[in-house]
């Protein structure tokens, strides 16, 4: 069994890599599928994506689950979000600078986006 430290640093570097920080602030809190990575991501591969899915999630950093042919991913705790953040802040990141960009138009991201759309409204009314 691993001390806390050691568990911490294996933690640590899981996600130091600048592609899976970009990764996981794209996923945020939703759950979504390498095809909603591969159009927020061009330039990338679909192979780069999913090796770097897989080391996250063999750090046990995201769950994943089949919905016939897609896989969907999302962080196992968000609180994760707030790490990098603030890593990021120490660094002297412009947290304001960093958007948010446009996904695909998969099922799963779509019925996402609706989920948000619904809960927005229900919060205003």
């Amino acid at each position: 069994m691993l001390d806390s430290d050691e568990a911490t640093s294996r933690l640590l570097k899981a996600i130091s890599a600048p592609p899976r920080l970009k990764i996981m602030r794209a996923m945020g809190a939703k759950e979504v599928c390498v095809c909603h990575l591969e159009a927020v991501f061009p330039e990338w591969r679909q192979a780069f994506i999913s090796q770097h899915l897989m080391a996250l999630r063999k750090a046990n950093v995201l769950v994943s689950r089949k919905e016939g042919r897609f896989v969907f991913y999302r962080l196992r705790d968000t609180n994760i979000l707030g790490l990098i953040n603030l890593a990021a802040e120490f660094v002297g990141v412009d947290l304001s600078e960093i958007k948010e960009k446009e996904g695909c138009d998969c099922p799963g991201c779509q019925t996402f986006d609706k989920k948000d759309i619904q809960v927005v409204a229900t919060s205003i009314q």
